[in-house]
This record gives C-alpha cells, sequence and structure tokens, in this order.
C-alpha cells in the first residue's frame, strides 16, 4: 500500500458545462490508495486537445506517478491490482440477477413485517417470486427491440411467432403485479403457467440438450448473463407460483 507521502498528478476536465465522472472517480481511487493528488484542471476545450496532444493520448483523465504515466480510470484500477487486464476478464455476469433477487427477497421481507410483524411468512415467499417477475419485466420493457431479438435466439415459440417475443414482458408484468396484489388470479395464473412454461422447456433444450452457449434475456436484450440455470430458475419460479395460487383459489 503507497504511502501518504506518495503524490500522483491528475489531469482532468473540469469545466463550467462538464466535470468528468472518469476524472472524479481517478481523483477518489487515487485517494483511497493513500495518495495525495497534485490535481490539475484542464478548464477548455482548447487546453484539453493541447494537453492529449502534448502526451499523445486520446482522453482525459490521465494519471502520472513518480513522471510515469499510468493513464485513465481503467489503467488506473489495472496499476492497482483492483482488476485484471481487459483481456483476461469475463464477458459473462450474474451481478444483475443477483442484485434483482436481492432486492425483491428484501422487499418482500419488508412487506410481510409489515402486515403481519414476521419476516417470515407464506406471503413473503409468494411476493418474492412475484416482486421478482415484476422488476425482470422492468428490465425487459427498457428496450423491448433489444430483448425480442435476443428472445429469438432460444424461445420455441418466438422462433414461430416472432410477435410473442414483445408480448411476453407485458405478460410477465401484468402476471407479476397481480399475484403481488393477489388480485385477478383467473388471468394471472394462466399468464405466468403458459409463458412460464414455454420458457423452461426452451431455456431447458437449448443449454442442456442443444449444449449452446447464449446469453440470457432475462434482466433485458443487453445483458451479459448466461442462459442456463438462472434463466431456468425464473421460468420454474413462475410455473410454480402459477400452480400455488392456482391451487389456492381453487381449493382454498
Amino acid at each position: 500500500m503507497p504511502k501518504d507521502t506518495q503524490t500522483a498528478t491528475l489531469y482532468r476536465m473540469v469545466m463550467p458545462e462538464h466535470v468528468c465522472p472518469y476524472g472524479l472517480k481517478s481523483k477518489d481511487l487515487l485517494e483511497r490508495q493513500g495518495y495525495t493528488v497534485d490535481d490539475h484542471y484542464l478548464e477548455t476545450r482548447e487546453e484539453t486537445d493541447a494537453f492529449m496532444e502534448k502526451h499523445g493520448v486520446k482522453t482525459t483523465p490521465q494519471t502520472f506517478i513518480n513522471g510515469e504515466r499510468i493513464g485513465g480510470y481503467d489503467d488506473l484500477r489495472v496499476h492497482f491490482d483492483i482488476d485484471p487486464p481487459k483481456e483476461e476478464q469475463s464477458d459473462t455476469s450474474y451481478q444483475p440477477v443477483i442484485a434483482i433477487f436481492s432486492v425483491a427477497a428484501l422487499l418482500a421481507l419488508g412487506l410481510s413485517w409489515h402486515q403481519y410483524g414476521t419476516l417470515l411468512s407464506v406471503w413473503a415467499v409468494e411476493w418474492f417470486i412475484s416482486l421478482s417477475m415484476a422488476i425482470l419485466a422492468i428490465q425487459k420493457l427498457q428496450d423491448i427491440e433489444s430483448f425480442s431479438t435476443m428472445f429469438l435466439n432460444y424461445d420455441l415459440l418466438a422462433r414461430r411467432w416472432v410477435r410473442y417475443g414483445k408480448i411476453y414482458p407485458f405478460g410477465e408484468a401484468i402476471a407479476g403485479i397481480l399475484m403481488t396484489a393477489g388480485a385477478l388470479t383467473w388471468l394471472s395464473v394462466p399468464v405466468a403457467l403458459v409463458i412460464g412454461t414455454i420458457g423452461a422447456v426452451s431455456v431447458f433444450k437449448a443449454v442442456y440438450i442443444d449444449k449452446r452457449e447464449l446469453k440470457c434475456a432475462c434482466v433485458g436484450g443487453s445483458s451479459n448473463v448466461p442462459l442456463g440455470f438462472v434463466s431456468l430458475t425464473e421460468n420454474v419460479m413462475m410455473v410454480a407460483m402459477a400452480l400455488w395460487m392456482g391451487g389456492k383459489a381453487l381449493f382454498g
């Protein structure tokens, strides 16, 4: 760990209409690593262009340590061994689904506590699934075109009826919202059962039978979540929720 007496020189854009966010992140990272930052503002476009031309760089911010140019924010993270080199990084990540399921679980526990004075209840489990469905639907609805394109890679019904890829997020959202409210079971149960079953079969075939390596559209069309267990779990949860709520509606 560097000593507090060490100084790093940082050049970053600070203009009336724009303050470079990566410059701020570089400054923060250097300070957290124990460096005193000699902070130089590039306050005009002309000043920034002149700096880049002088040092033969195409971007700012730029950090110098002991007279050696380290580079921009990403280079700084590599310098401090915070990230592996780009070529060693995986292009897949489960972070989006971890975030979604974690927030949905905490929301479900919060609702259970508010309504029943206990964290653990049957409703907490139901809310976790229904809220997860609704949040996942939001991710898809942000860019339906992108989602539907990725969805076509593996969904069996979408391949036969392309429009289904654009209908699916709305069905998931409606089912999730209605199941959270415990309303219109006659609508939410069939919708969740149909889309969940088709989804589960499609994922199982693509991953476990055809052995294809694909990205999952479950958190939207721009995700790097690999198609596999998480995608299958999402669909199985929908089917289980539909069967559970359908059973409650029929048998009380």
